[in-house]
């Protein structure tokens, strides 16, 4: 296993200072993502020559400052953060994951423009829509990772009504995601969330890195210009380390 890229080198600095640089760069620049094992105390004493007495007060320091877990009889490995999804906000994920202290990537794994489907016009509320919801619509259909760091964050599932954003269809998003570039775009006056928790699809477990099943918070968003469907969006999170809030005030007669 590798050890920590040396930080601090200053003759100066004492040794319980030097290790604990290290540890922290290597954490902090995403070289040890979250969930990562740390070399053991052994090791780390080893690599350098010094006592475990003094690796373990650095791990001691760094685990009561939040940025390590130490497991008994397992180890120790870098803290997942806590990432929270806003419940009554439309969710900037490359913000989320530069919250973190994460480097952010994306990348669009499907892109298909095509008549929709009655499985997608429904998703789109364009059923609902009389007596236009049962004739097929341009429709594109995205598939994309976001990543935190070297790992998978979040799996997008999205369709975009190209009769009410037809600039979309030209748009290759490979720049700027399709959810951030919607938002600075095109006006949207409502929006629905529905959110649950769920086994991971065969799709999403492959995108995500998952084994199918494995417990998932699902975010599904439906928004609207007037009564005209926008986009419906199914975001898919790894359930570990994820919480959703809401801010709510009182209503107004």
């Amino acid at each position: 296993m590798a050890a920590p890229v040396p930080a601090s080198t200053a003759p100066q600095a004492s040794l319980h200072q030097r290790i604990l640089a290290d540890v922290e760069s290597s954490i902090v620049s995403g070289a040890w993502p979250p969930g990562h094992r740390i070399p053991s105390e052994l090791e780390l004493a080893e690599t350098y020559g010094c006592s475990r007495m003094t690796v373990n007060k650095v791990l001691t320091q760094l685990a009561r400052a939040g940025m390590i877990e130490r497991r008994r009889k397992a180890g120790s490995f870098v803290a997942r953060s806590h990432s929270r999804a806003a419940l009554l906000e439309i969710q900037d994920i490359k913000a989320e994951v530069l919250a973190l202290g994460l480097p952010y990537r994306f990348e669009v794994r499907e892109r298909h423009k095509r008549r929709s489907l009655r499985a997608e016009r429904e998703v789109l509320g364009l059923l609902d829509v009389k007596p236009a919801g049962s004739v097929p619509t341009q429709v594109l259909v995205l598939d994309c990772l976001h990543y935190a760091g070297p790992r998978p964050f979040c799996f997008e599932q999205r369709v975009i009504n190209l009769a009410a954003v037809p600039a979309a269809a030209a748009q290759r998003f490979d720049v700027v995601a399709p959810g951030a570039w919607l938002v600075d775009h095109v006006p949207w006056t409502s929006s629905e969330h529905r959110i649950r928790a769920e086994g991971a699809s065969d799709v999403a477990a492959a995108a995500l890195e998952l084994r199918v099943g494995a417990p998932c918070l699902v975010i599904e968003r439906r928004t609207w210009h007037s009564e005209q469907p926008i986009t419906h969006v199914q975001l898919t999170y790894p359930a570990e380390g994820r919480e959703v809030i809401a801010r709510f005030s009182p209503s107004q007669k």
